[in-house]
């Protein structure tokens, strides 16, 4: 493992100290550890979505309403056999 010297601020020092006071991390280096882990979690999270975000503006926008992106959905799923209408739904219950 490498060996690097940090500079804290003192307010930065003294909430490093506390979390090791309140047996959060052993040390510092745990510390320091934890918040570049919780940072790359972050960054890999914001890329993630952000890659999905461009991926759907270049698959281009619908010019259909959400009722009618709804029922199209809802047609699909009844043609699979995935979703039955309310009136199906009701004669099973009332036998």
């Amino acid at each position: 493992m490498s060996r690097t010297s940090i500079s804290f601020t003192p307010p930065y020092d003294e909430w490093i100290k506390s979390q090791i006071k309140r047996e959060e991390f052993r040390n510092k280096s745990d510390v320091i550890n934890d918040l570049i882990r919780k940072a790359r979690k972050e960054l890999d999270e914001s890329e993630y979505i952000s890659a999905k975000l461009i991926k759907s503006e270049k698959s281009g926008f619908l010019d259909k309403f959400r009722d009618e992106i709804l029922a199209g959905f809802k047609d699909r799923l009844r043609h699979n056999g995935e979703l039955c209408s309310f009136k199906t739904v009701c004669i099973y219950f009332m036998r």
